[in-house]
């Protein structure tokens, strides 16, 4: 099978663009150009990659597979070829999508600068961090949900967090120590898109709050602040996110979140185990009923 950097070129731009004007123009090609290779590389794998319609395009099962390997195999080879040129391999590249490690990040970052100077990490945040380790744009991420079994990733538990309320201080919730998942039933309830630990599953049915759905955590936190809603989140957000209009409150009856970190299975830098290492260590001190952070590999 004869397939070459054009191709996974072409399939990465047209996954990432939606169409063949878009992914043209992105690769600084015809479109009749990238229409025949991506029909080339139809033709070599013998599968149908993407569904055409009139007005856009969407990948197959197929399709997206491959889309989210040409994206880490093309990182891969611009990494080794960066890294052919300059006097070291390239940072740490860490991922999350909401609050990182709450009160851990900043010490954990800092003692790993210490403890290893000659690998800087650069953090990054991502909407979807799961995605973004399967394409190869990160080497790890700190996930507050498992990755699925199919994802050919490796989680390794932290610890766990408890569960927070997060309302609008001043109001009558905010004069309280901690709550109950029933005092906020009668509440409008904001879910941000990026976060997936919470939603209406937290409550028994019957019983259900009225949700609604913001865009990032800053929506999220606004919407809370004016007083529209409450919110449920994790721990860390209370330390990564303060908010003068925002009070957070500890969810007495509410399950407590289990922190991971998650690397693809065949490491993508040379620091993983290292860094692993280094993230159970300095979370030891809130692993609670697990002291040695699980280790499962979703393959």
């Amino acid at each position: 099978m004869n397939v070459e950097l054009r191709h996974l070129r072409a399939l990465a731009a047209i996954g990432d663009e939606g169409t063949i004007t878009g992914a043209a123009a992105a690769l600084h090609i015809s479109q009749p150009a990238l229409s025949r290779t991506l029909d080339q590389l139809e033709s070599r794998t013998g599968t149908r990659l993407v569904e055409r319609t009139t007005r856009r395009l969407s990948l197959t099962d197929a399709g997206r597979r491959l889309w989210e390997h040409s994206h880490r195999i093309l990182n891969q080879l611009d990494e080794a070829l960066a890294e052919a040129t300059t006097a070291g391999p390239r940072p740490l590249r860490i991922g999350f999508a909401w609050a990182a490690l709450g009160r851990h990040t900043v010490p954990l970052l800092r003692t790993w600068r210490e403890d290893h100077p000659g690998v800087p990490v650069r953090v990054h945040r991502r909407d979807d961090p799961e995605a973004a380790l399967r394409r190869g744009e990160l080497d790890a991420a700190f996930l507050r949900t498992p990755p699925p079994d199919d994802a050919g990733l490796t989680a390794l538990a932290l610890y766990t967090e408890r569960r927070f309320a997060a309302v609008p201080d001043g109001g009558p919730l905010a004069r309280r120590s901690a709550l109950r998942l029933a005092d906020l039933a009668g509440e409008q309830v904001v879910l941000c898109a990026t976060a997936a630990t919470s939603g209406a599953g937290l409550w028994p049915e019957g019983s259900r709050p009225h949700t609604f759905e913001v865009a990032n955590v800053d929506e999220w936190l606004t919407v809370i602040a004016t007083g529209e809603a409450v919110g449920v989140t994790a721990e860390g957000t209370e330390h990564s996110h303060p908010h003068p209009g925002v009070r957070y409150l500890p969810l007495e009856d509410a399950a407590p979140v289990t922190v991971h970190l998650v690397t693809p299975r065949i490491p993508t830098h040379p620091a993983t185990g290292a860094f692993r290492a280094h993230a159970r260590h300095h979370t030891a001190d809130s692993r609670g009923p697990f002291r040695e952070g699980p280790e499962h590999e979703i393959s």
